[in-house]
């Protein structure tokens, strides 16, 4: 039923995460995908690699988003409106990591707090 799968593939990993209240808590994960890459374009460590660049993405974009943003749970849902405002926030989280934020919630309420610094991370002049 997948006429364009060239390959199958299954990933396990071993993950450790802190939880609130700072313990840690270990769990296995088993990862499935199918491909369209023939072998010779695409061996186990080139799938590895892809996988990994897709999920860096995941992490570094859609996750802050998702939970920052709060984006699942939008009523902007008609017309442009629902693209222009990903944009926007892809923006937002581009312009406070190019400033060295690690943590977008933590620069979001930073630049919510103090809009000088938002407007000059922005390359905008603010009448004093």
């Amino acid at each position: 039923e997948f006429p364009h799968a060239c390959q199958v593939f299954r990933i396990e990993s071993e993950v450790d995460v802190k939880t609130r209240d700072g313990a840690i808590k270990h769990r296995s994960e088993i990862h499935f995908g199918v491909t369209n890459l023939m072998r010779n374009r695409a061996d186990r460590k080139r799938l590895l690699e892809l996988v990994r660049g897709h999920w860096s993405i995941e992490n570094k974009v859609h996750w802050v988003r998702d939970v920052t943003f709060d984006e699942d749970r939008s009523q902007i849902r008609t017309g442009n409106a629902p693209q222009m405002m990903a944009a926007l926030r892809n923006l937002a989280i581009s312009v406070l990591r190019m400033a060295g934020a690690k943590n977008i919630a933590r620069a979001t309420r930073h630049c919510a707090a103090h809009p000088h610094t938002a407007a000059r991370l922005l390359g905008v002049r603010v009448a004093a």
